[in-house]
């Protein structure tokens, strides 16, 4: 779905007068995890997007037609969210979340739909939330900086859709830049571009086609581990907050009156935050292979510390080991299905897919989807 047939659609539907926005989904090339434990991330945005036509209607009413999915959804703002779809929570909650600051919306008419491939890891979510954030601070003339689009995004995942999730997803969407990764620091949310554009090199997607459908509730348990594992290790060092306040010596100190899990859901945060660190001196001296074993190491951690990873995910990535001209992949997302990120070099590209699909295929009979993405500027306005 291209931002032709949204208008298309739209058009057969609500007739002209409207504004098109696109938001981008994103990668994130290391720093699974961290985000809600307030550490380092470094995703992109990427040219895969999210469209969305939408008009006023001031009638206090929500009126959205999901193009790819053919449904529609009819609320006002005092929805009740089990009366939604659930692609309608994510809007839905972005509404709730502006009106409960105190802004008066007009309602709108909108159909959205898209080519960020569902489930796969790549945010769509977000995508979708920022889309409809930034046409509603358009439309009603609210002057939201972008960081408060991202934080109503967020809010919305925690509060109505029920995921506690880190910002790092909407910042990319909005924050992203041509060709620079984004290294956030989601304690302070400082960051920091780092150009990644190079002839040689590809980011490359393996999508497993294995829906995380147990990465929701894995991931607020993960979340609730880790909060545990803070609330331990603040008895012992009253300046922890979160695990970002946590060095490796602390957590050696108090290791042994933690539950086990809990342990190793601290080691690979603490680990984690370390490669990205790592990973962006790496991206600094121009050191493909050196970032490459940063992103190896963190798929070691997501697979036995974290354990949010699948055999399909494992195998693909030990698959990619085996290939000429690959430097590094790991898993990327909330886990237990979705894609791998895998960079490569290009004159590669084309027989690491030709073998990782194959050795795919015999092991479970079916093949995974690629996806070369490159790195996009974040969410904007298409035309007036």
């Amino acid at each position: 779905m291209n931002a032709l047939n949204v208008r298309q659609l739209f058009e057969k539907k609500f007739g002209n007068g409207y504004l098109v926005f696109r938001a981008p989904g994103r990668i994130n090339l290391i720093g699974e995890h961290t985000d809600y434990n307030l550490g380092y991330v470094l995703p992109a945005a990427i040219n895969k997007y999210i469209y969305l036509a939408i008009q006023p209607n001031e009638t206090g009413t929500y009126h959205i037609h999901a193009a790819d999915l053919r449904e529609d959804a009819s609320f006002d703002q005092e929805f009740r969210k089990n009366d939604l779809p659930g692609w309608a929570r994510y809007p839905a909650g972005v509404i709730r979340e502006l009106t409960g600051r105190g802004y008066q919306l007009k309602g709108f008419n909108a159909v959205f739909g898209g080519n960020i491939p569902s489930g796969a890891g790549l945010s769509s979510s977000a995508a979708l939330e920022m889309a409809f954030a930034l046409a509603i601070n358009t439309m009603d003339k609210l002057e939201l900086p972008p960081l408060e689009l991202a934080k109503a995004g967020q809010q919305a995942e925690h509060h109505t859709v029920g995921v506690r999730c880190g910002i790092m997803d909407q910042f990319a969407s909005v924050f992203g830049k041509t060709n620079q990764l984004i290294r956030l620091d989601c304690r302070n949310l400082n960051h920091t571009y780092y150009p990644f554009k190079s002839k040689d090199h590809t980011i490359l997607l393996a999508n497993t086609g294995v829906s995380h459908a147990l990465a929701e509730s894995a991931y607020n348990e993960r979340r609730d581990q880790c909060e545990e594992g803070v609330r331990m290790l603040a008895r012992e060092f009253s300046e922890v907050r979160s695990l970002r306040d946590v060095s490796p010596d602390m957590l050696r100190t108090v290791g042994k009156k933690l539950d086990p899990v809990i342990l190793k859901r601290c080691e690979y945060v603490i680990e984690e935050n370390e490669r990205v660190i790592g990973a962006c001196s790496a991206l600094e001296k121009g050191d493909p292979d050196l970032t490459g074993e940063f992103m190896w190491s963190s798929h070691e951690g997501l697979r036995d510390k974290y354990e949010v990873s699948c055999k399909e995910l494992d195998f693909l990535v030990d698959t990619a080991r085996a290939i000429s001209g690959v430097k590094g992949a790991r898993m990327m997302g909330g886990g237990f299905g979705g894609c791998t990120i895998n960079l490569l070099e290009t004159r590669h590209v084309e027989s690491f897919k030709e073998i990782s699909s194959e050795k795919f295929f015999e092991q479970f009979k079916t093949r995974p989807e690629y996806y070369e993405v490159s790195i996009a500027e974040g969410a904007g306005i298409l035309s007036e």
